[in-house]
């Protein structure tokens, strides 16, 4: 047996009723990849934090190279080697990315100067090693989400660790970002730093984890070396029996056209004849599921906001429903129109975490409670417990905060709040991010029968599966332009990909 260089003995936490890890073991080996799997909820994060010293677990032991040990902050569980890159990004957006990859741990002249010449030039290092061309002196606030993600491991690659914990890293990555990833992870092995990779992305882990350790419902379920497992072994570990998750919708008949997009374009900033959006036209019926699958930078995110009235310098048409939308019409207006955004930050965009799970669900559509000068309580709460009762959210009162929900609950969430608009319009940006398989399905069996309710739903992701088995129809897009149009029964993987990445040369390259 490999080296442990961290055993964590009959770890319980227990909350204000609820009891999230109960006397759970988990052994960490040294100079390799150890998995942490299981569904939402099941307290992977709650003992990753109790090993980064975020949290203190109420009982249990928690065993160093064979010695006690008891981490009451981040900082001190940093002095004994142990770092983390959080699932929810632990940024500040205000600050550039060198000062993000340099917080709490300044490089200094006597103490008291900051040196931000030496520390640029080592986050531009480390953002070299990751392969990212992003200047250290740009604002976070700036960055999209994946270039965010790569910045906070960045951030914790510039501390040398012993044991790295990575919570959801490759959430929102590329492709070609993950395999960067793993190569850094391989050269991290190989200097003898055990990593803890906790991930969804099932195929991830068969890829790259040495062992594999499965909590469900706060209790250890199994542990083993990867070589003896496989995708079938995890994931009936994971939900407690055998499953083979289907997420092809079932079939049912189109409507009339909800949404036609004529010549829509946004300029790059600064840039002459550059678009992010370039000319895109495409339509979508009522009941339809569109996909749209592209690489980072393809101009995904910016075609929601652009329809979501984000860019009112926009170019272009917009038809909802047979209604022309304004081009200048404010992102409230097209709220009213029937257009509802899903979006792929959840955390910062889509709830407030200061508030409770039905106050979030109200935020969008307060405006249909209103009775004379008052909101009316009994209207809303009627309207809430319904959305909970039929998205299934678990949550025992729904005056609970918002953060006491798993990942998938939250995302439910996200989506009651959107249907309380009354939308005939539904963007989904990346809906299954950082969510378990089974959450997944739970989100897919929504959009179905959304979609057979008569919704139109244009939904992003990159996960392929996902595209292929739930979009009636799939879009590619490379550069701000749609390559390639294909139904579910067209898609192939190879032609999704070689449309992404072929249209992305060609454009690149001017044809």
């Amino acid at each position: 047996m490999d080296d442990i260089i961290l055993r964590a003995e009959k770890i319980t936490k227990i909350y204000p009723g609820t009891v999230a890890l109960d006397e759970v073991n988990f052994n960490i080996y040294r100079g390799k990849v150890n998995a942490l799997i299981g569904e939402n909820g099941a307290g992977k994060s709650t003992l990753m934090k109790i090993l980064a010293g975020v949290e203190q677990y109420t009982d249990g032991t928690l065993l160093l190279n064979g010695k006690e040990i008891a981490p009451k902050s981040p900082r001190e569980a940093e002095s004994l080697g142990i770092g983390i890159i959080y699932q929810e990004l632990n940024l500040f957006p205000n600050l550039s990315v060198s000062e993000n990859i340099h917080m709490a741990h300044e490089i200094t002249r006597g103490g008291m100067v900051i040196k931000h010449g030496e520390q640029e030039k080592r986050a531009a290092g480390l953002l070299a090693r990751l392969e990212q061309p992003i200047n250290p002196r740009t604002l976070v606030a700036n960055l999209r989400i994946g270039q965010q993600q790569i910045v906070e491991i960045a951030k914790a690659l510039s501390q040398e660790m012993q044991i790295l914990i990575m919570d959801e890293p490759t959430s929102a990555l590329s492709t070609s970002e993950v395999e960067i990833l793993f190569r850094v992870i391989q050269e991290l092995k190989a200097q003898g730093v055990s990593i803890v990779y906790i991930s969804h992305k099932l195929d991830e882990l068969l890829q790259i984890a040495d062992y594999v350790t499965v909590l469900r419902d706060g209790e250890l379920v199994a542990e083993s070396p990867m070589e003896k497992v496989n995708l079938r072994w995890i994931v009936q570990s994971m939900v407690g029996h055998d499953t083979a998750v289907s997420y092809t919708p079932p079939k049912h008949d189109f409507g009339e056209e909800i949404l036609r997009v004529e010549n829509l374009t946004l300029e790059r900033p600064g840039k002459v004849q550059a678009y992010l959006l370039d000319h895109v036209s495409f339509s979508l019926r009522a009941g339809e599921i569109v996909g749209i699958y592209g690489l980072m930078g393809a101009g995904r995110t910016e075609l929601f906001e652009t329809l979501m009235g984000l860019h009112p310098h926009a170019g272009g048409e917009i038809w909802l429903a047979g209604q022309k939308v304004e081009m200048k019409a404010a992102i409230n207006q097209r709220i009213q129109t029937g257009m509802m955004l899903i979006p792929e930050d959840r955390q910062r965009e889509g709830l407030v975490q200061t508030l409770s799970v039905s106050h979030n669900m109200l935020l969008a559509s307060l405006r249909n409670y209103l009775a004379r000068f008052y909101l009316s309580s009994a209207k809303e709460k009627a309207n809430v417990d319904r959305l909970i009762k039929e998205l299934a959210i678990k949550v025992s009162n729904p005056q609970n905060l918002i953060s006491s929900l798993s990942g998938g609950n939250q995302q439910k969430v996200v989506v009651a709040k959107a249907l309380l608009t009354s939308p005939k319009l539904l963007l989904m940006d990346e809906p299954t991010r950082g969510i378990d398989v089974g959450a997944k399905a739970e989100i897919f069996s929504i959009m179905s029968e959304l979609a057979k309710r008569g919704l139109g739903i244009i939904f992003v992701s990159t996960e392929l599966k996902e595209v292929m088995a739930m979009a009636d129809r799939i879009l590619v897009m490379a550069k701000g332009r749609i390559t390639a149009e294909m139904s579910r029964l067209e898609a192939t993987e190879q032609a999704l990909v070689e449309a992404s990445v072929i249209g992305h040369e060609l454009i690149k390259t001017g044809v």
